[in-house]
């Protein structure tokens, strides 16, 4: 077999040191291709995820370019804005950044392939545009399926936009020539908008967690004094305080077990909401995104970990954050769509138990099962760590990355 070094261009929305988990994703991709000799340029974002706004030290400069030992990344400005809910400003930044980013990425020559991720949608005409010049094929990785998950929690009810959207995404995935998504539900629901002919372009590659990162560490955290919270069990929401999670089930539980601590660690555009109706409960707290560096001490602080996606969602997201809990040793409450990719890892793994979403009883059922026997827990917590550390490696994903584009070379 021909085992060249491939030349590559990858196109993503946030990379090293950005915050997001689709950052992380794909930087430690890029890593791992490196680490196996290949030549990598990036094209992302600067960074600003973590606040909605261009971090400090990052202002000033459009475009900015820096050499690695494996190539190369250039950072364009993202054009971001602070209101989550402001769709209109959000398209138009998504629009802004594709574009800048679509024009950067067509200097260095031919490659062997195209890697472009999604969200945003945009990201699958700029790759297509690189491909044009570059002459790669078209690798399109689809974290989240947009605009479904939009219109399933009623964030997108325009049917203009949402007509735009499908025209957008039929377009995107016909002119690639693989697209990779997270899960079987991900493949049946991306294949089932394609022609039956191009179908078969289509490929399952799962995201990985980083298990010697991220590892079980002691429940007594140096987090849990920073928040005032004592030796009782913390159950902990972890990720974007959005209007997809079902959060609101998880501060009106905390009424319901006053021996627990319900901590949800993030931002996002219902983090106020959700401050303002867990008002008067002394047994919620609020904290924002903390440095990658902290995130094992955070996952260490829950001893039960909560993963809810309102109805209809399971089947167009597979929440990464699921494999982060298990390989901190952790079990995990899920309240998400039957039959989706994440009850399914919690039962090949035993760790946890997953419910019907949006429904309080099933939650709170699941809940009280699970603090009135932390024991039994932690050992579910334990089996899956021996589960992901087995299934979900970075260098089996970035390995799956290289097969796949030589494939499409031959």
């Amino acid at each position: 077999m021909n085992r060249r070094p491939l030349k590559l261009a990858v196109l993503c929305p946030h990379f090293a040191p950005d915050t997001a988990p689709t950052g992380e994703v794909i930087t430690r991709i890029v890593t791992e291709l490196a680490a196996l000799g290949h030549e990598l340029h990036v094209i992302t974002a600067l960074p600003w995820y973590r606040e909605h706004r261009l971090e400090a030290g990052w202002e000033g400069r459009w475009v900015r370019t820096e050499r690695t030992e494996w190539g190369s990344i250039t950072r364009v400005n993202p054009f971001p804005g602070n209101d989550k809910r402001n769709l209109l400003r959000r398209a138009a930044g998504f629009a802004g950044f594709s574009a800048l980013a679509g024009l950067t990425s067509l200097r260095g020559g031919r490659v062997d392939a195209v890697i472009a991720m999604s969200p945003p949608l945009t990201m699958g005409l700029t790759g297509w545009g690189t491909h044009l010049v570059r002459r790669g094929p078209l690798v399109f990785n689809i974290q989240d399926v947009f605009p479904d998950a939009a219109i399933e929690t009623g964030a997108i009810t325009n049917t203009k936009i949402i007509a735009v959207a499908r025209w957008l995404e039929r377009v995107s995935y016909h002119r690639s020539a693989a697209v990779t998504v997270l899960s079987d539900d991900l493949r049946d629901n991306v294949a089932a908008k394609m022609r039956p002919t191009y179908r078969e372009r289509v490929h399952v590659i799962p995201n990985f967690v980083d298990t010697e990162f991220i590892r079980p560490g002691d429940r007594l955290t140096a987090l849990r004094s920073e928040l005032g919270i004592g030796a009782e069990p913390v159950v902990l929401y972890a990720g974007n305080v959005g209007f997809s999670q079902s959060l609101e089930m998880v501060v009106d539980a905390a009424a319901l077990f006053p021996q627990a601590t319900f901590l949800i660690n993030g931002d996002g555009a219902a983090r106020a909401s959700l401050e303002a109706r867990a008002a008067g409960l002394p047994n919620v707290r609020f904290s924002g995104y903390q440095p990658k560096e902290r995130v094992p001490e955070v996952l260490a602080t829950g001893d039960i970990h909560l993963v809810p996606l309102k109805k209809g969602l399971g089947r167009v997201s597979v929440p990464s954050k699921t494999y982060s809990i298990l390989a901190a040793g952790r079990p995990v409450l899920a309240a998400i769509d039957a039959g989706t990719e994440v009850p399914r890892m919690i039962a090949a793994s035993g760790g946890g138990v997953a419910v019907e979403p949006d429904s309080p009883v099933a939650f709170h059922d699941a809940l009280r099962e699970l603090l009135g026997d932390l024991p039994a827990a932690q050992a579910m917590g334990a089996a899956g760590r021996r589960w992901v550390q087995g299934a979900a490696s970075p260098r089996a994903v970035a390995q799956a990355y290289e097969q796949l584009v030589r494939s499409l070379a031959r």
